[in-house]
């Protein structure tokens, strides 16, 4: 069992970096942490988290701190009262006593009624109506998370991509699809429109470049067009009213 874990961590991943490039990470020379998407990387953050949490409860921390901690496998968060320097002198301490070290460059203390902070996706802390300008705490698409996605409208809707139209659009619709069910809380719009004005733009060089159309294809692909007749998903955020 103990070599099967070992082999699970010493795979080698192809990833992203922050620019979109493809780079390769882990192998038999990595000596820590655990390959980004691993099938083992769940299980072992878990176990360890689970010790780290269970000392938190049993020394009384969320009491001391007047904090609690919200995680979601090896990604958490400690909100805390006036004592958040302390949590986090405690946590180092802890991890390191468990053999784990926080990821220093994604460790921040944040004043979440003034600074903003990203966590499972979302970007947290005030924001901004757009009609009135009135600041309120709420939570949003971070624009990580929209980048990601354009990343993978892009790599999709490639020249290369000779798959009939609707073979395509239905694979580009389930992405979009999965990603707004995710990213459906707080205030969507923002992330939304620049998600819907990407897809438009790069379906309409796909469709233009595969039907050797010479002009731009803004009025055969018009926006309507494409997400009309043609079938791409419009991201849109539900209007509700309150009786």
């Amino acid at each position: 069992m103990l070599h099967l874990i070992k082999m699970w961590l010493k795979v080698p991943v192809e990833e992203r970096d922050e620019n979109g490039k493809p780079r390769v990470s882990g192998g038999k020379k990595s000596t820590c942490g655990t390959p980004q998407g691993g099938v083992i990387s769940p299980l072992l953050a878990n176990l360890y988290m689970n010790r780290f949490l269970k000392y938190w409860r049993i020394t009384g921390r969320g009491e001391f701190f007047q904090a609690q901690v919200v995680n979601y496998t090896d990604d958490f968060v400690i909100l805390s009262r006036r004592k958040a320097a302390e949590a986090l002198d405690w946590t180092r301490g802890v991890m390191s006593r468990i053999g784990l070290t926080l990821n220093e460059a994604k460790t921040h203390i944040r004043q979440a009624n003034l600074e903003r902070f990203d966590f499972l996706g979302y970007t947290f802390g005030p924001h901004r109506f757009r009609k009135d300008g009135y600041v309120f705490l709420g939570e949003s698409p971070s624009k990580k998370s929209v980048a990601r996605l354009r990343i993978k409208v892009g790599d999709l809707l490639v020249p290369g991509n000779m798959k009939p139209w609707p073979e395509v659009r239905d694979r580009l619709n389930a992405t979009l699809r999965g990603w707004s069910s995710y990213f459906r809380q707080g205030d969507c719009y923002p992330a939304y429109r620049a998600v819907n004005h990407y897809v438009y733009e790069r379906v309409r060089v796909f469709l233009r470049r595969r039907h050797k159309v010479s002009s731009l294809g803004t009025a055969q692909f018009s926006d309507r067009v494409v997400f009309g007749k043609l079938g791409v998903l419009r991201l849109f955020v539900a209007k509700t009213s309150v009786s």
